[in-house]
């Protein structure tokens, strides 16, 4: 085998079916077009967005709502995870770092830190925002919050 013999398998390459080349092709005449009409004429393009003269879709349907660029989204970090990550690698200040190193948020997001589960350890504990039950619970086991 050498450059010079090969070949694609037998049956995978069709030959371009060349329209418009007389009535001995089978495809002269009207050139897979049909008969008249405006879709048979060169230049034709049917407008985006047309349903053959129903109302549009983007017309029938009502516009709502908006996207606040304002928006800050938070990454939500319960009191049980921060427990949990104290009890396993003995620490008394938790911070983003903290949270970053153990997978729980990326370096780039926010973190909120929320109220559900039991805080038994006293952390300092660093965050973007907390909510109002968590910070009270950090501040009833002996910690404090840090907002940065």
């Amino acid at each position: 085998m050498n450059l010079s013999n090969l070949k694609p398998a037998a049956g995978s390459v069709k030959s371009r079916k060349r329209i418009g080349r007389g009535p001995g092709s089978g495809l002269g005449g009207t050139s897979t077009r049909g008969h008249k009409g405006q879709k048979s004429r060169s230049g034709y393009s049917k407008k985006i967005g047309f349903e053959g003269g129903q109302m549009p879709i983007q017309r029938r349907l009502p516009k709502f709502g908006f996207k606040n660029i304002n928006r800050v989204e938070y990454k939500a970090i319960n009191l049980d995870t921060l427990q949990q990550m104290a009890d396993i690698q003995q620490l008394t200040k938790i911070g983003i770092q903290d949270l970053v190193n153990a997978g729980f948020v990326s370096s780039k997001q926010f973190v909120k830190i929320l109220a559900k589960g039991v805080l038994t350890s006293a952390l300092e504990v660093s965050a973007h925002a907390f909510s109002k039950t968590a910070e009270d619970a950090i501040v009833k086991a002996g910690g404090t919050t840090v907002k940065l």
